[in-house]
């Protein structure tokens, strides 16, 4: 008889204790986070009600009037939305892109530096702003950049004009992606350079011996050897097109970039917390999670598409 065979006529509920003798400490540390999941990101999945609802909250989620796709058509009938939809994209998808074009482009750099002790202090450099808060950050931007803060103070000394960094639609935008880009571009280089270090050595060697000078070796053998992931995280990134960075916009704008700067984040915050339409606010919120699972899982089939990778 065949250990497989032997393994068939075990009864089951044997098979699962045995299992669960060898594994069930496992499954107990799991125990914790699904709590935590369960209340924090399940439970409250219920008051999506309120997007199909005139939500009072005095009567609550059971006795609100129920006003079905009312919240809706109202929400497509704004005129402000496709604006407020366009400044989402436009800002996400020009973070996304110059992110990662200055991420690869710092990572192939960094990987050409030959000294470690010059190579570890620019990481911790570039990785530094990665780790404080938009809330600390927003205060020191708004003091250097503000109508009053240390650059226009040092142009008025030049006799130049200030420019209005956050108080105009022009500048407002591109200051949001550049600041972005200064905060998050360092960390983002870490797969990157993971990726690089996955590169067999000999294939340099084999470059160089043939005669190959350095921009071409990043040319024809770092890039292709990481094109994987250069497709693996352009794929990852469509799932969070939508997410045009709230915390960092909600500190730096103001009613005069309004045109420019407002998101679908910040208009939920203003309509449901600020002017109590909270109705209004359930409805943008569910269309953006809808947008945002479908995103996300055409993200994650192109990245099994074109790069292999599977989350199960």
């Amino acid at each position: 008889m065949t250990t497989m065979q032997a393994s068939n006529q075990t009864p089951r509920w044997e098979r699962l204790r045995s299992y669960l003798s060898r594994s069930g400490s496992l499954y107990l540390m799991l125990i914790p986070a699904i709590i935590f999941l369960a209340i924090f990101h399940y439970y409250p999945m219920y008051g999506v009600v309120i997007a199909f609802q005139k939500f009072n909250p005095g009567l609550g989620f059971d006795k609100s009037p129920w006003v079905g796709w009312y919240n809706f058509e109202y929400l497509f009938a704004i005129p402000d939305l496709w604006d407020i939809l366009r400044n989402t994209l436009v800002i996400a998808i020009s973070k996304i892109v110059l992110l990662q074009v200055a991420a690869l482009v710092l990572a192939l750099a960094l990987n050409e530096v030959r000294s470690i002790f010059f190579k570890r202090a620019i990481q911790i450099t570039i990785y530094l702003p990665h780790f404080l808060s938009w809330v600390v950050l927003g205060g020191i931007l708004i003091d250097m950049l503000g109508s009053r803060g240390l650059m226009s103070s040092i142009f008025r000394s030049f006799g130049f004009d200030p420019i209005m960094f956050l108080g105009s639609n022009e500048t407002f935008v591109p200051t949001l992606v550049i600041t972005n880009l200064w905060k998050e571009v360092g960390w983002s280089t870490i797969i990157f350079l993971a990726a690089l270090t996955g590169i067999d050595p000999t294939l340099h060697e084999a470059a160089a011996i043939d005669g190959a000078s350095r921009w071409q070796r990043i040319l024809n053998v770092n890039i292709p050897g990481i094109a994987s992931t250069i497709i693996l995280i352009t794929c990852l990134n469509l799932g969070g097109i939508l997410n045009a960075g709230f915390e960092q916009i909600l500190t730096l704008y103001s009613p005069a970039v309004y045109q420019t700067g407002d998101i679908l984040d910040t208009y939920v915050y203003r309509a449901g917390l600020i002017s109590a339409q909270y109705s209004l606010a359930g409805a943008i919120g569910l269309l953006k999670s809808v947008m945002g699972l479908i995103l996300v899982v055409t993200a994650y089939w192109l990245a099994d598409k074109f790069s292999g990778y599977r989350i199960y």
